[in-house]
């Protein structure tokens, strides 16, 4: 389980570990330290800055006071001092209204005096409640740093309690696996030299695949996977990956009616194209080579043509996918073609090809004709002059005196064509 902490000042979270934490803890401890030093020593600072301006204040008050007091002294020093060359009326009304107005000076000084001891009361009272909410705030700080490491440590509590369980899990896992070892080796054990012969066949099985297809890749199946032997990767002439048979080989005396679901179970677990039992004990509806719900069955003996023949037709299904492939990208490539540049200029230039040849035959067939006509026209004459010529032979001599046909009986449909 992965532990966050989250830092006090911006909030921002990360992934720690013992080390990170540790590490976190010791840091966070000496910013404390260093931050409780600086707060004290900014209360100090402010402590010392109060009691001298109160000192300050105080002092100041002081020689008001006395300067006031040296000051009413001197009046009444000189009042007295004039007043007695007066008369006793005068000096007594004189002397009243001194005292009333130094009454009224007491007053003023008695005021600002008690102003004063309220001002230095507020100021107390400041200081006082200053150090209250310093010493809250630290106390509140102190509580949530006592929280945060209390939480850490409840983390790391935690964390070792999942680690002990993990490994008590482990352990009991390793027992069981044990235990599932020595079952299995017991079963070995019983099953004897039955066992041996299945897996020989299946050595060999792996070896004639390996020799018979060099190019392909034959893997084991885990042993955490029932009834399948091994896979067989088949690879085209480019080495990339076109299909994949798996093989189970069974050397028993009966055919297992759960076989083939089984095989076909791992068929689709695996992701393979084909499935392939290679049996000594055919089923009773099969007597060589087969197909049986999805799944081929052969002897040892047929196994490396029923092989090649699977193998030959994953080859012509990749064919005829990849012919498929990409199928809309080239009827565009061919659109583009068609109503491109390029194939417009060839095609006018097969075109003016045609044309050409096309002209010159026809003006060597109109040449032709002409040699043609002019040929049959002195045929005719030859042959009307020959006429003549057998027709005045003929009314001296006779029909039969001599034979002066240039052409043979056969040969006037041909004249006349």
């Amino acid at each position: 389980m992965e532990n966050h902490i989250t830092c006090p000042k911006c909030g921002h979270e990360f992934a720690s570990t013992d080390a990170i934490r540790d590490e976190v803890q010791k840091e966070l401890r000496g910013k404390m330290n260093e931050w409780l030093t600086k707060k004290e020593a900014e209360f100090q600072s402010k402590e010392t800055d109060f009691e001298k301006q109160l000192k300050a204040k105080d002092q100041e008050n002081s020689a008001k006071l006395k300067v006031e007091k040296e000051r009413i002294e001197k009046e009444l020093q000189e009042q007295i001092r004039k007043s007695v060359s007066g008369d006793f009326e005068s000096k007594l009304k004189f002397m009243t209204e001194q005292n009333a107005e130094k009454e009224e000076k007491l007053k003023s000084a008695q005021a600002t005096e008690l102003q004063l001891l309220r001002t230095t009361q507020e100021l107390e009272n400041q200081k006082t409640k200053f150090a209250l909410d310093l010493e809250k705030q630290m106390i509140a700080e102190r509580e949530k740093m006592k929280e945060l490491l209390m939480n850490e440590e409840k983390q790391r509590q935690e964390m070792k309690e999942t680690q002990h369980q993990m490994q008590t899990k482990e352990l009991q896992k390793q027992l069981e696996d044990q235990k599932g070892l020595i079952e299995q080796m017991k079963r070995k054990a019983e099953q004897g030299s039955m066992q041996m012969q299945g897996e020989v066949q299946e050595i060999l099985l792996e070896e004639i695949l390996k020799t018979t297809f060099p190019f392909d890749r034959v893997e084991e199946v885990g042993k955490g996977v029932k009834g399948a032997d091994c896979i067989q990767v088949v690879n085209n002439t480019f080495g990339q990956e076109i299909g994949r048979i798996i093989y189970e080989s069974k050397r028993t005396k009966d055919f297992g009616a759960d076989w083939i679901e089984k095989l076909k179970a791992d068929m689709r677990s695996l992701g393979t194209d084909l499935a392939v039992i290679v049996t000594q004990a055919l089923p009773k509806d099969i007597e060589r080579f087969g197909e049986k719900d999805g799944v081929y069955i052969c002897t040892f003996s047929e196994v490396r043509s029923v092989a090649l023949l699977l193998r030959n037709g994953l080859l012509k299904v990749a064919d005829v996918r990849k012919s498929q492939e990409n199928k809309g990208e080239k009827m565009e490539m061919l659109y583009h073609y068609l109503t491109g540049d390029e194939f417009s200029e060839q095609w006018k230039a097969i075109r003016e090809a045609f044309m050409s040849m096309r002209i010159n035959l026809q003006k060597e067939k109109d040449a032709m004709d002409r040699i043609w006509k002019a040929r049959e026209k002195q045929l005719e004459k030859v042959m009307l002059n020959a006429a003549h010529i057998r027709g005045s032979i003929e009314g001296i001599a006779g029909a039969d005196a001599v034979n002066l046909n240039l052409l043979d009986e056969t040969d006037y449909p041909l004249l006349e064509e």
